[in-house]
C-alpha cells in the first residue's frame, strides 16, 4: 500500500520527489508507504523484465532477519553497526536482536533525508538504539563518529552489517572492496560481518541479472550492479565464513524446508556471514 498524498505536501526538507532514492525504491519493493511515483516507476520498469522483481527486496530483508537472529542468539553478539539501514520495515535490526537480548545495542547509519526523519523517531524507542546521518561509503568517518564510538565498544566483538548497499556504490570498480577492507580492518577479533548483494549467478539466470542491472543503472536511481560470486567473496577478505558461505539469500539457513522451487529473481541476490579471526 503506497502513500497517495500529493508528493509536494509530504516531502521532508531536502527530499526531491522527482528523483528516485535507493531507500524509497526498496520501500516500494517491500510495498511500503514512504515512496513517490518516481520510485514506483523504478519498480514497475524492473517488473516489466522480471515480474517477481520484488523478491530482490523480500529475500534481502528475510536474510537480514535470519542473520541477525543467528548472531544475537547463537553467537551472543550484543552490538550491531548497520550501514545503510534504509526505511523501517516490519522487522528491523533492533527489534530482532532486542527481542533476544533487550540490552543489545544497535547503531543505524544512513544519509537519505526520508530515512533521517524516521531515524530520529528510533532515538525515542529505547536507549540502546541510535541513528547517525552519514555516508556509509566513507568508512573512516563512520568509524570515528562520536555516536558510534560511544555506543559501540570496539574492544569487544560486534556485528557489522552491509545489507543490500554495496551494489549501489558508484565510482571506482575497486571501491566496494576497499571500503569493506577498511571496515573489516577496524573490527576487533571475534566480530562478524553480514553482507548481501545483487548476484550474477553465471548460469541460465545471468541474462535476467544483466537485464535488471541495466534497468537499475539507467533508471532515476542510477545504481544497482550485479556481481559474480567470486567478486562477492572478494568483499569479505580474511573472514572465516559461516557455513554455507556466500550463497543465494534464499539458501542461507531458510526457515524450514523449501516447498516450491525458487523463481528466477531469487537466484539473483546472495548473502553471507563471516567471522573475523
Amino acid at each position: 500500500m503506497t502513500n497517495m498524498l500529493p508528493e509536494s505536501s509530504r516531502a521532508p526538507v531536502g527530499v526531491d520527489p522527482n528523483r528516485a532514492s535507493i531507500a524509497r525504491v526498496y520501500d516500494a519493493f517491500l510495498n511500503g508507504k514512504d515512496n513517490y511515483e518516481v520510485d514506483r516507476e523504478v519498480l514497475r520498469s524492473v517488473q516489466a523484465k522480471a515480474p517477481e522483481a520484488q523478491d530482490l527486496a523480500v529475500e534481502n530483508r528475510a536474510f537480514l532477519i535470519r542473520a541477525c537472529r543467528f548472531l544475537a542468539s547463537h553467537v551472543g553478539i550484543d552490538q550491531f553497526l548497520d550501514c545503510g539501514s534504509g526505511l523501517p520495515a516490519a522487522e528491523n535490526v533492533h527489534q530482532v536482536v532486542q527481542r533476544i537480548n533487550p540490552d543489545a545495542r544497535v547503531v543505524y547509519v544512513d544519509n537519505d533525508p526520508v530515512v533521517l526523519v524516521h531515524g530520529q523517531a528510533l532515538l525515542e524507542e529505547n536507549d540502546n538504539t541510535r541513528f547517525i546521518a552519514a555516508d556509509i561509503y566513507k568508512p573512516d568517518e563512520i568509524l570515528s563518529n562520536a555516536v558510534v564510538r560511544k555506543h559501540i565498544d570496539f574492544t569487544r566483538p560486534l556485528a557489522f552489517l552491509q545489507m543490500g548497499t554495496l551494489h549501489h556504490f558508484v565510482g571506482d570498480e575497486d571501491g566496494p572492496a576497499k571500503i569493506m577492507q577498511t571496515y573489516i580492518d577496524a573490527l576487533p577479533s571475534g566480530s562478524y560481518v553480514a553482507m548481501s548483494h545483487f548476484l550474477d549467478p553465471e548460469d541460465e539466470h545471468t541474462p535476467l541479472a544483466r537485464k535488471m542491472e541495466e534497468i537499475f543503472l539507467h533508471s532515476m536511481m542510477g545504481s544497482g550492479s550485479f556481481r559474480t560470486l567470486a567478486e562477492l567473496q572478494a568483499l569479505m577478505p580474511g573472514l572465516e565464513m559461516v557455513d554455507p558461505g556466500i550463497v543465494k539469500c534464499a539458501d542461507w539457513w531458510p526457515d524450514g524446508p523449501r516447498v516450491r522451487p525458487l523463481n528466477e529473481v531469487q537466484h539473483c541476490i546472495a548473502g553471507g556471514v563471516g567471522r573475523k579471526p
